[in-house]
C-alpha cells in the first residue's frame, strides 16, 4: 500500500477499523492516541495545536462517507469539543450503536493522594457511562502534578476504575509516607488544569508515561467537573522570610547543629548567607514555600541550584551542610511530618553532602555568570564595585579576546 499523502490520510488509515470496535471507550482510547502524536510533536501551545488539527481534519474530511471516516470524526469532535466545526459533526448512517455513548459519562468519585513531603500529588477521578453496554466499563483518569517543577507531569486513563482505586487505597494504607483523601471536584479540576497549561507550553515533554497519548481524553473527562470549589480553601498565612530566618536561627534544631555558637563576623556572615540561600531557592520553586522540604527539594538545592546560582567562599561551603541539615530538622518539625519522613530526609541529606563538596571543588555545575563572579572574587575584585569591574576588564582584555 502506498504511503498516505497527508496527516489526515494517515489518521484515516490508522482509524480504518474504528467502527468495528466494541464500545465507545475503545474508540475514545484510539482517538486520544491518534491525537497524542499531534500533541507530542507540536512546537508551541500543544493544546491549541491539537484543536487546530482537529478543526482542519474535520474540514478536510467533511465529504467522507465511509463508516470509519464518519466515526472517527465523531470521536474527535467528542474529545475536542471546542475545536472549530466540532459542534456541526453529525452521526453517519453507518455509525456503530456505541457512537451515541461517546462522551456520555458522569463522574462517580474524586480523590487525591500523594507524598507527605508535598513533592507530588496525584488526582484520580472515576467515570461511568450512561449505558455501560455500549459505552464501556467504569474507568479512571489519573493526573500527576509535580510541585517541584510546577507541571502536570503525567496523565493516564485506565479501565477497571474499581481495581485502580483499590490499588491506590492499598498502596497509601501500607506506606507511612503517603496520604489519600476524597477531593473536591472543582479544586481537583483547577489544580490539574492550572498545571496542565504549563505542561502544554513545554518545549520538551516528560519522557516517561502516557501524557501525550491520554491527554485529549483525560482533558475531555476533567472538563465535565465543576469549575468552582465549594467551600474554597483558605490559604494559610506564611511567615515572612525575615521572620522565618530569625525563628530558624533561634530554633533547637539550629542549636543542635551548633549554629547558636557561631561567632565572629566572617562565620556569622556565612551563616546568614546560607540561610538566605535556602529561602531564595524556595522562592525559585513554583509554590515558593520554604517549609516544603523533602529529599527531592534538598537534592535540587544542594546538588544543582546552589552551584548554578551562588558564589560560595570556603567558609560558606563549610557552613552550608550544617545549615542544610539543621533546616531539614526544622522544616520537617514545623510541618509535623511523621518520624519516618524526618529520618529519611535527614539520612538522604547527609548522604548528599560529599557530592555537594565534590561539586563545589570541581565547579562543574557553575553557570557562566557564577563562574565569572567567582573568578573576580578569586582575583580580589569586589563584584559590587562597577569601577573595580571596569578596571579588571581593561586589564584583562587580552585574556577575554582569546578564543
Amino acid at each position: 500500500m502506498p504511503a498516505p499523502q497527508s496527516p489526515f490520510e494517515a489518521v484515516l488509515h490508522a482509524a480504518r477499523d474504528v467502527a468495528k470496535l466494541d464500545c465507545a471507550l475503545d474508540a475514545e482510547m484510539l482517538g486520544t492516541a491518534l491525537l497524542g502524536s499531534v500533541y507530542a510533536v507540536a512546537v508551541s501551545d500543544r493544546a491549541d495545536a491539537v484543536r487546530t488539527f482537529v478543526s482542519d481534519f474535520l474540514s478536510a474530511t467533511n465529504r467522507r462517507r465511509t463508516a470509519s471516516a464518519t466515526t472517527i470524526r465523531e470521536v474527535f469532535a467528542s474529545l475536542v469539543p471546542d475545536a472549530a466545526g466540532a459542534a456541526e459533526v453529525r452521526r453517519g448512517s453507518q455509525a456503530p450503536s456505541w457512537a451515541a455513548q461517546l462522551g456520555r459519562v458522569r463522574p462517580t468519585g474524586c480523590y487525591a493522594y500523594g507524598d507527605v513531603y508535598g513533592d507530588q500529588t496525584s488526582y484520580l477521578v472515576t467515570f461511568a457511562y450512561d449505558d455501560t453496554t455500549d459505552g464501556g466499563p467504569e474507568h479512571a483518569v489519573v493526573a500527576l502534578v509535580d510541585h517541584n517543577i510546577g507541571i502536570t507531569k503525567d496523565v493516564f486513563v485506565g479501565a477497571s476504575a474499581e481495581r485502580i482505586l483499590q490499588q491506590v487505597r492499598d498502596m497509601c494504607a501500607d506506606d507511612d509516607l503517603t496520604w489519600f483523601r476524597e477531593e473536591d471536584p472543582g479544586r481537583l479540576r483547577g489544580e490539574v488544569d492550572r498545571h496542565l497549561a504549563v505542561t502544554d507550553g513545554l518545549s520538551a515533554l516528560p519522557a516517561d508515561g502516557s501524557l501525550a497519548t491520554d491527554r485529549a481524553l483525560a482533558a475531555a473527562r476533567l472538563a465535565l467537573l465543576p469549575t468552582t470549589t465549594t467551600p474554597p480553601l483558605a490559604e494559610p498565612v506564611r511567615p515572612s522570610h525575615s521572620d522565618l530566618a530569625r525563628d530558624f536561627v533561634a530554633s533547637p534544631e539550629a542549636a543542635h547543629f551548633g549554629l547558636d555558637r557561631v561567632t565572629g563576623d566572617a562565620e556569622l556572615a556565612s551563616l546568614h548567607f546560607c540561610v538566605s540561600l535556602l529561602l531564595d531557592h524556595a522562592a525559585s520553586l513554583p509554590d515558593g514555600d520554604p517549609l516544603r522540604w523533602s529529599p527531592a527539594v534538598a537534592g535540587l538545592f544542594l546538588l544543582d541550584w546552589v552551584h548554578r546560582r551562588a558564589v560560595l567562599d570556603m567558609d560558606d561551603a563549610a557552613m552550608l551542610p550544617r545549615v542544610t541539615r539543621a533546616w531539614t530538622a526544622y522544616a520537617t518539625r514545623r510541618r509535623a511530618l511523621p518520624d519516618a519522613a524526618i529520618n529519611q530526609t535527614d539520612t538522604l541529606v547527609e548522604e548528599m553532602i560529599p557530592e555537594f563538596a565534590r561539586l563545589y571543588a570541581t565547579g562543574e555545575r557553575r553557570s557562566p555568570a557564577t563562574a565569572a563572579v567567582a573568578q573576580l572574587i578569586s582575583e580580589g575584585v569586589d563584584p559590587d564595585d562597577p569601577d573595580a569591574i571596569d578596571a579588571w576588564l581593561d586589564a584583562n582584555r587580552h585574556r577575554l579576546d582569546e578564543p
